[in-house]
């Protein structure tokens, strides 16, 4: 059966389901946004009185997202270098993708522990955000 992991330090998730789950020594992360716990406000995002977004910072997104997805893995008795693959979904792949893929670089320097990896641009997200991952990493 799978244990169900919860993170203290990551958002909670909009919807029912848990931050991750673990099989065997593989751990399988929900998709993980940018948002912070205890908030319902997303770091980088304007929104208007309707809650559509005005502007976003992409590069302000990317590093809270690395974030929440670091505090699941830790929650987990995992860690960032057992990463093994990320899907990452993008709401402006023109504009977004050379940003993200230059913050990308920097947390993943190491060929040697570079997870395999999928980009895709979608229309939208659950909640008004520009960027999600999906994520699977092993516990040791």
């Amino acid at each position: 059966m799978a244990d169900i992991i919860s993170s203290e330090k990551a958002p909670e998730p909009v919807g029912p389901y848990p931050h991750a789950r673990k099989v065997g020594n593989l751990l399988f992360l929900s998709g993980v946004g940018p948002r912070k716990k205890g908030s319902k406000e997303i770091p980088g995002v304007t929104l208007d009185e309707n809650k559509n977004i005005i502007a976003y910072d992409i590069e302000t997104q990317c590093h809270s997202v690395f974030q929440n997805v670091r505090h699941i893995l830790e929650a987990s008795g995992s860690r960032w270098e057992n990463l093994v693959d990320i899907t990452v979904y993008l709401t402006n792949m023109k504009a977004d993708f050379p940003v993200f893929n230059k913050i990308y670089a920097q947390y993943f320097p190491n060929q040697e522990t570079q997870p395999c990896r999928t980009t895709v641009e979608v229309n939208a997200l659950p909640t008004p955000i520009a960027i999600e991952l999906k994520c699977v990493a092993i516990v040791d």
